[in-house]
This record gives structure tokens, C-alpha cells and sequence, in this order.
């Protein structure tokens, strides 16, 4: 998978006042009973265990096999578990395909949901407020900021993932790669082509 994922200026992100408040409520949690620092550690464990690398292989699959993307589609859920991945969420996974004539981008504007067992933990950038505002109020300014350029007829559809539906975007197969191996696809997807944010990367 590549690793030149961008990372625009969008806002500065205080990680100093998150992580406080993020430590504040687990030992709120804990004390309250309602979960253990074990369970809590367990969670986060397996959360960072994860990767984009992960989501890369799965939209390889779904570049491939043809039968495998319709199965993605229509189950998510079913199709990732096919491949072993087991999603630590209850939420619906929805995987919404880019195409020449329409692309997706993925925002949670209440929070930060986000498809942590294919992608591995949410970028900064898109659990800041600025991000999950502007995505939704001016969505093409936003894609410019990435380096990311959709040509005027091309149709841009925002979608809003909960904690009822966690979105994974389907990137376009970038051209010239039709003797590719399904690695070294999975060498081209990155985590801002499944956001919504970039293309693929070329080969």
C-alpha cells in the first residue's frame, strides 16, 4: 500500500486537549464499572493492530474478482469475513465504488466514525471539526486541498458515516495496471483513495 497519503492544512489539531479528554472518559469508564482497563486496552489493541493495508487488500479483490465486488456491495459484511477479516463493530459496513461518473467522499460529521478494522485508526484530519464541516458545506474545495481535482460533470457524493454505517469507498482501478498481481494492487490503494479523498496511486 502506498504511503504518501496527503495531509492538507485543513486546521491544527490540538492532540494535547484530546488526549485528556480522551483519558478523562476512560477513567470515567473504569471507575464506574462499566468497563475494565483490560477491555479497554484490548480495544485499542486491536484497533492499532490494524492498517490501511488491510482495506487495500480488499478492494484489490474487488478490482479482480468481479463476483467478489458484487458480494462487497451487496454484503459487506459477508465479503470481508470471506477474506478473514472480522469487523470489531456492530455498525453496517456500506462499500460505495467510484466511477467516471460519480465519487464518494466519507465524513462522520457527529464524531469520528470510521471502518477501524480495515483502515486501522482515523487520520487526525478527519476527526477535526474543520474536516467534518467543510467536507459536507464545500466538499470540492476540501478534495483541491488533498491535490485532488474532479473534473466539473463528475457528480460528488458525500456520505456520512454513523454508528449505525461505517463507509469504505471503492476506488477506480487506475488504468494500465490490468497485468498487475493482486499485491501489487493492493500496493496502489491508500487510505485517502478509501476515504475519498485521492485516486489511487498509479503504477
Amino acid at each position: 500500500m502506498s504511503g504518501d497519503d496527503h495531509h492538507p492544512p485543513l486546521v491544527h489539531v490540538d492532540r494535547s486537549a484530546r488526549a485528556t479528554r480522551v483519558l478523562a472518559i476512560r477513567q470515567l469508564l473504569i471507575d464506574k464499572g462499566i468497563v475494565t482497563a483490560a477491555e479497554v486496552d484490548d480495544v485499542v489493541a486491536h484497533s492499532q493492530a490494524r492498517t490501511p493495508a488491510d482495506g487495500a487488500k480488499v478492494v484489490a479483490r474487488a478490482w479482480t474478482d468481479g463476483a467478489f465486488c458484487g458480494r462487497l456491495r451487496a454484503d459487506a459484511r459477508a465479503a470481508v469475513g470471506e477474506l478473514g477479516y472480522r469487523l470489531s463493530h456492530d455498525a453496517e459496513l456500506a462499500v460505495v465504488e467510484n466511477t467516471a461518473e460519480v465519487h464518494h467522499l466519507v465524513v462522520c460529521t457527529l464524531c469520528s466514525c470510521y471502518p477501524t478494522s480495515l483502515l486501522g485508526p482515523p487520520p487526525d484530519w478527519y476527526k477535526s471539526f474543520a474536516y467534518r464541516q467543510r467536507a459536507v458545506i464545500e466538499p470540492r474545495a476540501v478534495l483541491r486541498e488533498f491535490g485532488l481535482e474532479l473534473p466539473a460533470a463528475m457528480h460528488l457524493r458525500v456520505v456520512d458515516s454513523t454508528a449505525d454505517v461505517r463507509y469504505l469507498v471503492l476506488p477506480r482501478r487506475p488504468p494500465g495496471t490490468e497485468g498487475l498481481a493482486q499485491d501489487d494492487l493492493a500496493g496502489l490503494v491508500t487510505r485517502d483513495s478509501m476515504i475519498g479523498v485521492a485516486e489511487a496511486a498509479s503504477p
